[in-house]
């Protein structure tokens, strides 16, 4: 080692000594009153940006339970809206068709009854 004689316990007390030499300077970093006053300041930022982000997903959640309101809404809506259609075609389509007697209902079957055997005995 450049040209000194050192010996074993030497090296042994230099370690030594740079371990304390580091560990005095943690301890005096560690009571530092401006370091404490770093910490605290970045626990508050950090508070206040998780308070934001909650913010934001609450109002996000909110935005999503409105859009699907407003979405069951309208299909409900138009779920009425085809049902109204049906059932009004369904009344002109009642009132389009002829109103058949009895007579004329069982006339009618009567006939289809009546082909359906002469089809048979063919």
């Amino acid at each position: 080692m450049s040209g000194r004689n050192v010996d074993f316990g030497d090296r042994l007390a230099t370690a030594a000594a740079a371990r304390q030499a580091l560990l005095d300077k943690a301890r005096a970093k560690a009571n530092d009153p401006e370091l404490a006053k770093r910490q605290a300041e970045r626990a508050a930022i950090a508070a206040a940006r998780e308070a934001r982000e909650a913010e934001r997903r609450a109002a996000k959640k909110a935005e999503e339970e409105r859009i699907a309101a407003e979405r069951e809404a309208a299909r409900a809506a138009a779920l009425a809206a085809e049902e109204a259609a049906r059932a009004e075609a369904e009344a002109k389509r009642q009132a389009a068709k002829p109103q058949l007697t009895e007579a004329e209902k069982k006339a009618a079957r009567d006939a289809r009854y009546a082909a359906r055997k002469a089809r048979k005995k063919r």
